[in-house]
């Protein structure tokens, strides 16, 4: 078992669902990248983690869904990407406006673009008033989890949409950078968020479109 997990004084539970991660992450990654470059980032991406997890036993997942996403998008960077445009929504607590965009754009893109998100202060847990408010449309967001960003995935998007995150937003020279004004949702009832979900769609088909992106029905 790896010197790197036994360090942070992990259950052998923990231990043994990060050994299985690193090796699946390997199967996937074979010929990309090399097994110390995957665990440092399966690392990594636990411990921005485990800072703020409501449930230990979950950090593992969590840790291994971040760090295949980190994953793909250094791959992206390093010229190994399929082509298909990248955009990236952020805001304060990746837990209301970018958690409800990544939704519409994932649902109306398909597979022809990669959606992800992220926060500057990432939340502990999905808006429960988003949620309810995205399943009104049919979209399921309540398996998503609130996360940061990180320089990689910056670099990897084709476009990037804030939303209220000011100066803790990253700036990359020379990539496309759209700021939506739109309400906070935090503390809002769900029929205060449904105006805001209304919007964020009408902005995410009007940002498929100038993509050259179809969007479903």
């Amino acid at each position: 078992m790896p010197d790197t997990y036994k360090r942070h004084g992990l259950t052998i539970d923990q231990q043994l669902a990060l050994t299985t991660a690193a090796r699946r992450l390997g199967e996937e990654f074979a010929g990309t990248f090399g097994t110390e470059t995957i665990e440092r980032f399966l690392h990594t991406s636990y411990d921005q983690f485990a800072s703020k997890a409501a449930v230990a036993n979950f950090l593992p997942l969590l840790a291994e869904r971040f760090a295949r996403q980190r994953l793909h998008a250094l791959a992206r960077v390093e010229g190994h990407g399929d082509g298909r445009p990248i955009v990236l929504f952020l805001c304060v607590h990746n837990a209301g406006r970018s958690q409800m965009a990544l939704g519409f754009f994932t649902e109306l893109a398909g597979e022809a673009a990669v959606g992800w998100s992220g926060g500057s202060e990432f939340a502990a847990g999905i808006n429960p008033a988003a949620v309810a408010s995205m399943a009104e449309r049919g979209i399921d967001i309540s398996r998503e989890y609130p996360k940061p960003w990180t320089e990689e995935i910056v670099a990897a998007a084709d476009v990037v949409i804030t939303m209220g995150c000011g100066d803790a937003c990253p700036i990359y020279p020379g990539k496309r950078y759209e700021d939506w004004e739109l309400d906070d949702p935090a503390g809002l009832a769900v029929e205060q968020v449904r105006p805001i979900r209304d919007e964020i769609e009408r902005r995410v088909r009007a940002l498929l479109e100038q993509l050259d992106v179809p969007a479903k029905a």
